[in-house]
């Protein structure tokens, strides 16, 4: 049995998660062996019984149409027990034993911000989603979202109109786009960043589905932001996912008077994060990023990603005015003409990309790279 049998064997297993794998490849020794289990199982790995008559007989048929579809689509099968399968979703509980992926597989080790919301968003609420997107991916975080219409469809477009990356994560197999609106999305996000299953291929949007990909939404990213949602709304379960994962939420609240706000104020009354603008978010992903830097060397914000992407005309406006000594905020506002907040939140991302550093006394001066930033962040 190779190993791209093996996993499409075990991607098709029922009421099967990472914590059975990697228990069955302790007991039996190999990835191969886990899959050829009988219907037995093995002495204690405990597995549901829809699990085990899987194994005793399981659809041969499925597993080849499987395999011809994730040769033909060059799909991805990254096992829970790979170095390639997210660090953060492997700390979550029932994480998938299986992902299957389209598109760069790197783009799940950077880090990402779900974004998530009403299907049937207002326009404004539409147009936060894309423009929060847009800030965000320009630091260089990855945007992930479940590729539903509204807000999810704004947030991806978002990502991709400022040259960032984007992560979508599916409630059918991969073979399937869903909603078929998105189908011009669902190539474009391929091409600049990742698209992510536990189901295998011809796998049918059923409801039940959409809760489980929630969870994987949320356990990929250190936090989670909702900009419009109705009390009860399935962003809302996105949300508690983050929560019991141990991973920030936030919510940017609304009118009292538009009930998709009451989801967002609900979650604020219940302690998350209340959003106001771009800044609330990044100051948070420092704060969750270096210590994860200092302790495991993995790469921080401003390392990822390659070449930092291309400025704005307001931001090389900024960098000119900047010069090469360090200079406060105040004397950035009187070069510039820019409102001393719009200073302030711009500073922040360029601080974020590695192209400048805080200096004594509220200055501010440029770096001549991205990782001498790094390094002045972290000492």
């Amino acid at each position: 049995m190779d190993s791209l049998y093996a996993l499409a064997k075990l991607g098709r297993a029922p009421s099967f998660v990472a914590e059975h794998l990697r228990a069955l490849i302790d007991a039996t020794g190999s990835l191969e062996a886990a899959a050829n289990i009988d219907a037995a199982g093995v002495p204690g790995v405990h597995l549901a019984p829809s699990t085990r008559e899987y194994f005793a007989a399981p659809d041969e048929a499925a597993i080849g149409a499987d395999l011809d579809w994730i040769q033909s689509r060059n799909c991805k099968l990254i096992p829970c027990t790979s170095p390639e399968y997210p660090q953060l979703l492997t700390h979550t509980s029932r994480a998938p034993a299986v992902l299957y992926v389209l598109g760069n597989v790197a783009a799940l080790h950077t880090p990402q911000l779900a974004i998530v919301g009403s299907r049937s968003p207002t326009a404004s609420g539409r147009e936060t989603a894309r423009n929060f997107a847009a800030h965000f991916a320009r630091t260089g975080i990855t945007i992930t979202s479940g590729l539903a219409l509204g807000i999810d469809s704004a947030s991806h477009e978002g990502a991709l109109l400022a040259q960032g990356r984007t992560v979508a994560v599916c409630g059918t197999g991969l073979d399937i786009v869903y909603p078929r609106q998105n189908l011009t999305l669902a190539r474009r996000i391929e091409e600049r960043g990742a698209i992510v299953s536990e189901f295998p291929p011809r796998t049918r949007p059923l409801a039940p589905h959409f809760p489980k990909r929630n969870r994987i939404i949320s356990g990929l990213s250190f936090g989670t932001l909702v900009v419009e949602a109705a009390h009860g709304s399935g962003s809302l379960i996105t949300a508690h996912h983050a929560s019991e994962q141990g991973r920030e939420v936030f919510a940017i609240p609304g009118s009292i008077h538009n009930p998709l706000s009451r989801g967002c104020h609900h979650l604020i009354r219940n302690g998350a994060k209340l959003v106001e603008s771009a800044d609330d978010v990044l100051v948070e992903v420092l704060n969750f990023l270096q210590p994860q830097s200092l302790a495991t060397s993995e790469p921080r914000l401003a390392d990822v990603g390659g070449p930092a992407p291309a400025l704005d005309k307001e931001y090389e406006i900024l960098l000119d005015a900047l010069g090469f000594e360090p200079a406060s905020i105040d004397v950035l506002v009187a070069r510039t003409g820019f409102p001393s907040d719009s200073v302030a939140s711009m500073l922040l991302i360029l601080e974020l990309q590695g192209r400048l550093a805080p200096h004594a006394g509220g200055r501010y001066g440029r770096l001549p790279c991205k990782r001498q930033a790094a390094k002045k962040r972290l000492g």
